[in-house]
């Protein structure tokens, strides 16, 4: 699909970047519909991260921080802003997800170093 996780990443971004633009432009279908392949690609980049758990890990953050924000877009939009408890849930999420990363970056010895 990419020719490189980098391509993806940075692809990635023009994608958020219109969601939210939809977004605070009030612009309720095309923000919606920017959703799925916000989110899609985020998961993608998430798995072809896999064989490095830190980057995966930060990518895993990533997806739950869109997640949330699509959330919160999507409260605003059709429930008078009353998804934000599901929104912080998923921000949380990502918290935890990306000090995990941290913690097996900098706290956990690699196998290099424990030899």
């Amino acid at each position: 699909m990419f020719s490189s996780i980098k391509k993806a990443e940075n692809f990635h971004i023009i994608l958020w970047l219109f969601k939210d633009l939809f977004w605070v432009a009030n612009i309720h279908l095309a923000g919606m519909i920017m959703i799925v392949p916000t989110i899609t690609l985020a998961i993608y980049i998430t798995w072809k991260t896999r064989s490095h758990i830190e980057d995966m890990l930060v990518n895993l953050a990533v997806t739950f921080w869109i997640t949330a924000n699509s959330i919160w877009m999507t409260g605003e939009f059709f429930y008078k802003d009353g998804m934000r408890p599901y929104a912080i849930a998923f921000f949380i999420l990502g918290l935890l997800t990306v000090a995990a990363a941290y913690a097996k970056a900098y706290m956990v010895p690699s196998k290099s170093e424990q030899e």
